[in-house]
């Protein structure tokens, strides 16, 4: 650090206080009982201001520089503006001794001997406040919270802006160590508020906001006057008694002398943002000085060590960037780097330091060894074993303990050096001296070596990385190279201050000067690129430069002289230069400019580094065919040229090399097919139909589709003609190809009559599928497009289609809801199993979705499914037993329909009788597992309810107890709760009227039968209407053994002529008849038709009785075959019975007729009125 002095004045009064201006244009000075006002640029004296009468004492001004103030023996305070306008004055009881502005509010603090105050411009008066001790000095935090008072009895005192203590400060000298100047550090990167305090004890001190202590007191040796902080905190300028201003690190280690002066220095400031400090002395002096600090540094490769905050090192690895900070404490003078050590010298010793490790990245240094010994020197230099001291002319060489081992003499100036390498303790050194001559010395020799000599002064050197070649930068600005060995000189630049070899590439070198950097390459010219600062070292393509004091790593590509090298067809060379760091496009056009020469190792590389496989396919490729004795250049580059594009000139090549065909091949795979006519051969015929057929690709790829089918057409390519005609929709192109074809050609006719399917075009489809003769597509075509009747015809004139006609119909017919007809369908198709599954499903989903009705049908459907399925002898016992099965779900499901009604929907328009028969139906007949949807709590529900309405308490009774036993669905709980307790203040018996009669015995049955829907007595099941489910009057009878179905109808339709007895048959109606088949029954198994019996005898007639029936009172159940006829009497023949013929189910005439005027079709099976069959 050097201080440069900028300018000087002399008043003639002691000038105690000062103050810049914010922006550092103008300087405040107390001076007697003036101000004065200086241009700091060249000490102008701009003008004196007058206001006080007495000693002006202080001078502040504010941070926002609109305002400052001056306090003086006088006591009073003025408050002048920016334009140096004096705006206000007030006093205080005794002399102004210090005054400071808070940097956030502009609040001033004015202190006088006895008292200080706060004034702030939007307050009208001033709030002062008593100080037990007289006030030397006073300074705001930056935050402007806090204002700190020196006393002269050692005290500090810390207040807040309302002049409150908060903390203080008691120094041990007391009043023997008044306190004289105190400073807060300005620094916004510091955690803490650091209180900086010079007292007359000669002590500098430093303290926290809690009034803790920071470190030890420093001594000065001198009575301080005043103490300063640069803008950002870094140092402290102290000056005082000593008649000189010290520059202070920020933690109060000296650093050396801004200026000395004749006089006491009471006041120093640093003009802010700058390096620029003014010093204000007791006999009227105002120095301005210019700091200077100088570079420390080190540089060895990727390792450069700099100095910072003129105590610390900082080790940076420019290629990591890794940093790391060596605290010295000390004013660090000089710094060395070579390899693993580090050497730092301080004013009163030298440290060496070490690498923890060996590698290349470690950044942690140790000390090893320590030089307690004071050294003057111009350089310094730190080897292996040694450090190397230059003074002027002379070398020292010591070792680590501080022994000087050797020493060498130089005939002039030393103006350079720099370690390049060598066995650890025989390293060699670099040295250039002022009068131009360059020596080589080693460490462990006393005999320097003279490389060379020349006129210029030496400014800068560095050797090659063979140790061939010299660079010297000379005090001309001039880089001059040398052959070492010859003394030659290569060449030389002008504009340069600095010189590096690169590292890697033996004859690269780059160097700085004029804001440009210069890379040059062998002898080839300099290359230009804009760069501010000095080159230090060049390592591959990063070149560090130092600018000012920061060291940066630069990436430079080393495209320019690898062109050179191009430029020459020197590959090899081209290629180490790419390797130093390069773009990949400049990589590439070294690949094809290698590959063009026909030097393929180098090309090879390139290309491995852009990974462009398709070159390397080539390059290898190509190596082969050397391999095999292939020696003919001229084809090996016509590859190359084809690949690169170069077509034509490919081409001449080829031909040249005599292999027209590859030529041929290559303009054809181009599309090129004009230039590839000039190498056809003589018309051969398959050349011309394959460039035809190329052509056409290129046309088709080009979306020129429909010459593209032409030339397919022309070239016998078919296949492809009809593909793209196809694919464009061209029905009409596509008709006329498949009618051009012939019918052996079966796979492009194939082709086209799918694409007239895909099109919409079935008739067109149809004639090509019949001139091929494939009619099983024609088949699957009609089928396909729903042309059934077409299909049906196909399928006659072929009944071995008859599969795939009818299974889709059904399948087609089925998912239109068409069920009969599916099934009609699926018979046809002999696929009965497929019907039942479809069936199934749709009745698994009509009941999952209380469809119940569909259910019933879906069932019934099933029913007679298995019935047609049980004519199979291998499937019958099984069928038979679905057939029941399913005959039954469907009389449940078919009841219980009302029963969900009644229940879940709001409005009933069933009848009270009709609902209490269903469910009494439902409850007798679901003694065994209940089917899926069909709720025992609903049925149980409306059974108690329509008992309970019709007088059948009894039975009601009955179904609340059941219920009871149920989980009951809370909307009906408090109804079954209700009717369960009022049901207890009925009867306990059932109306007669409800009580069912059975006709065959004239039993009268109970309403709740353990034995279900049959006779307590005789055991003959009931017949029930299908719509009321009332008991019909109908008995069923059986066929004496030997008479057949068709025998008994013709019986019963001879119509017997009624004689005499007729009246009795009339009284006797509902027994006789059956009696005397019943007798003869009952004779073979010993009881009556009267008499009860555990077993059901059922009722048989012989010839002479179905002569005695009319026609008219009995009802025949015709069931298809494996099932027997059922045979039904009438036993009150004016109250009619209509029997479904397709259901067989049994309703009341007037409702059967009711209920098809409602649905137009039989409710149970669905049977259309106008369908004629059975």
């Amino acid at each position: 650090m050097r201080a440069v002095l900028t300018w000087r004045d002399k008043v003639e009064q002691c000038i105690y206080d000062l103050a810049f201006k914010p922006d550092g244009t103008q300087l405040i000075l107390a001076a007697g009982n003036r101000l004065l006002v200086y241009d700091t640029s060249d000490g102008t004296l701009l003008q004196p201001l007058k206001g006080h009468k007495d000693t002006v004492y202080c001078v502040a001004y504010a941070k926002d520089g609109k305002r400052f103030a001056s306090g003086s023996a006088d006591k009073s305070i003025i408050i002048w503006t920016s334009k140096l306008e004096g705006i206000l004055k007030y006093t205080h009881n005794d002399s102004i001794q210090c005054v400071s502005y808070n940097p956030i509010t502009h609040q001033l603090a004015s202190c006088s001997s006895s008292d200080f105050g706060l004034w702030s411009p939007e307050q009208k008066s001033v709030s002062k406040h008593k100080s037990s001790s007289k006030i030397t000095c006073c300074s705001w935090t930056n935050d402007g919270q806090y204002l700190a008072l020196g006393m002269s009895n050692g005290v500090i005192s810390i207040r807040n802006k309302n002049g409150e203590e908060k903390v203080k400060i008691e120094r041990p000298g007391g009043s023997f160590s008044p306190i004289w100047s105190i400073c807060w550090n300005p620094s916004r990167e510091e955690h803490n508020d650091i209180l900086a305090v010079a007292d007359w004890g000669q002590k500098l001190s430093f303290y926290q906001l809690s009034g803790k202590q920071i470190g030890k007191d420093r001594p000065l040796n001198f009575d301080p006057c005043c103490i300063s902080y640069f803008t950002k905190g870094e140092y402290i300028l102290v000056g005082g008694s000593d008649k000189q201003v010290s520059l202070f690190t920020k933690d109060g280690v000296r650093l050396g002398t801004v200026g000395e002066q004749n006089s006491w220095v009471w006041t120093c400031r640093v003009k802010p943002d700058s390096n620029y400090v003014v010093v204000g002395c007791q006999d009227g002096t105002i120095s301005f000085y210019q700091l200077i600090f100088s570079t420390v540094h080190g540089l060895y490769r990727d390792r450069y060590a700099y100095r910072d905050s003129m105590t610390d090192v900082i080790v940076q690895h420019l290629i990591t960037e890794q940093k790391v900070r060596i605290k010295c404490r000390e004013l660090v003078k000089k710094i060395a780097i070579y390899k693993n050590r580090l050497a730092i010298q301080l004013p009163e010793k030298i440290l060496i330091y070490e690498l923890y490790s060996d590698d290349s990245v470690d950044m942690h240094y140790r000390v090893k060894e320590k030089i307690v010994k004071k050294f003057e020197c111009n350089l310094l230099v730190v080897c292996t074993d040694h450090i190397i001291l230059c003074q002027e002319k002379r070398l020292q060489c010591l070792s680590f303990s501080g022994v000087k081992e050797r020493e060498w003499q130089m005939e002039s100036l030393i103006r350079y050096i720099k370690v390049i390498g060598g066995p650890a303790g025989r390293e060699g050194l670099l040295v250039g001296l002022k009068n131009g001559q360059i020596l080589k010395i080693f460490v462990d020799n006393l005999f320097a070596i003279v490389l060379l000599k020349q006129a210029t002064a030496v400014r800068c050197l560095d050797m090659s990385a063979s140790r061939n070649k010299l660079a010297v930068v000379d005090e001309n600005d001039t880089c001059l190279v040398y052959d070492i060995h010859t003394k030659e000189l290569l060449f030389q630049e002008p504009n340069a201050n600095s010189v590096a070899w690169n590292t890697q590439c033996e004859d690269m070198l780059c160097f700085s000067g004029g804001g440009y950097l210069n890379i040059k390459a062998s002898t080839f010219p300099v290359h230009q690129q804009k760069l501010q600062g000095f080159v230090v070292g060049y390592n591959g393509s990063k070149i560090f430069c130092l600018h000012v004091f920061s060291m940066s790593a630069v990436e430079v590509p080393q495209s320019a002289p690898m062109y050179q090298y191009l430029d020459r067809k020197m590959f090899r060379e081209a290629y180490q230069i790419a390797c130093l760091g390069v773009t990949d496009a400049d990589w590439r056009e070294l690949a094809m400019e290698a590959l063009e020469g026909l030097e393929f190792e180098t090309a090879k590389k390139a290309f491995t580094r852009v990974q462009d496989l398709r070159y390397l396919e080539l390059i290898s490729s190509i190596e082969e065919r050397k391999k095999r004795g292939e020696t003919n250049n001229d084809l090996f580059l016509a590859d190359v040229f084809s690949y690169q594009g170069k077509f034509h000139e490919a081409a001449k090549l080829y031909k040249r090399s005599g292999h027209e065909n590859l030529a041929l091949d290559m303009y054809t795979d181009l599309c090129m097919f004009e230039y590839a006519k000039d190498f056809l051969g003589s018309g051969d015929p398959k050349e011309t139909k394959m460039l035809i057929t190329k052509q056409a690709d290129w046309a088709r790829n080009i979306n020129e589709p429909k010459a593209a089918v032409e030339m397919y057409i022309s070239a016998g390519e078919h296949t492809k003609a009809i593909e793209i005609s196809g694919s464009h929709g061209w029905v009409d192109m596509l008709i006329d190809i498949a009618r051009k074809l012939d019918k052996a050609e079966r796979e492009p006719l194939l082709m086209c009559a799918r694409y007239f399917k895909k099109l919409d075009s079935p008739g067109y489809a149809a004639e090509t599928y019949l001139k091929v003769g494939d009619l099983k597509s024609l088949v699957q075509l009609y089928v396909d497009t729903k042309r059934w009747d077409e299909a049906f015809a196909l399928g006659e004139k072929h009944p071995e289609f008859k599969d795939d006609i009818y299974v889709p119909y059904a399948q087609w017919l089925a998912e239109n809801d068409r069920f009969e007809e599916a099934q009609k369908a699926f018979h046809k198709a002999g696929r009965q199993g497929e019907a039942v599954r479809v069936l199934e499903q749709l009745t698994h989903n009509a009941v999952v979705e209380s469809r119940f009705n569909d259910a019933a049908y879906y069932y019934w459907m099933l029913s007679m499914q298995c019935l047609d399925m049980a004519q199979d002898p291998a499937q019958k016992d099984v069928m038979l037993d679905k057939f029941h099965h399913f005959q039954h779900l469907a009389e449940l499901y078919h009841g219980y329909q009302t029963i969900h009604r009644y229940t879940e929907e709001p409005f009933s328009f069933d009848l009270p009788e009709t609902l209490f028969n269903i469910s009494k139906f439902l409850l007798h007949s679901l003694t065994k597992a209940t089917p899926l949807g069909i709720s025992k709590v609903n049925t149980l529900f409306t059974l108690a309810k329509q008992s309970k309405a019709l007088g059948a308490y009894k039975l009601a009774r009955h179904a609340y107890d059941k219920l009871r036993g149920l989980q009951i669905p809370a909307r009906i709980q408090k109804s079954i709760e209700l009717g369960t307790l009022t049901i207890r203040s009925k009867p306990f018996h059932d109306s007669e009227e409800l009580v069912p009669l059975c006709y065959r015995c004239s039993t009268n049955n109970p309403l709740l039968n353990n034995l279900g829907n049959v006779c307590i007595n005789c055991r003959q099941p009931f017949i029930f209407s299908a719509s009321s489910y009332e008991v019909l009057h109908l008995v069923e009878f059986y066929l004496e053994e030997g008479i057949t179905d068709e025998e008994a109808v013709a019986l019963i339709d001879l119509e017997a002529p009624r004689h005499k007895r007729e009246g009795k048959w009339q009284e006797i109606a509902s027994n006789s008849i059956l009696c005397s088949g019943l007798i003869r029954a009952g004779s073979q198994h010993g009881l009556c038709p009267q008499q009860g019996g555990s077993e059901f005898v059922p009722v048989v007639v012989n010839r002479s009785v179905l002569r005695s029936m009319s026609r008219r009172d009995v009802l025949i159940k015709r069931w298809p075959p494996p099932l027997q006829w059922q045979y039904f009497r009438s036993l009150l023949p004016d109250a009619s019975i209509t029997m479904c013929p397709s259901c067989f189910q049994m309703f009341h005439s007037e409702d059967y007729e009711l209920l098809v005027l409602q649905h137009a079709c039989c409710p149970y099976c669905r049977r259309r009125i106008d369908d004629t069959g059975p």
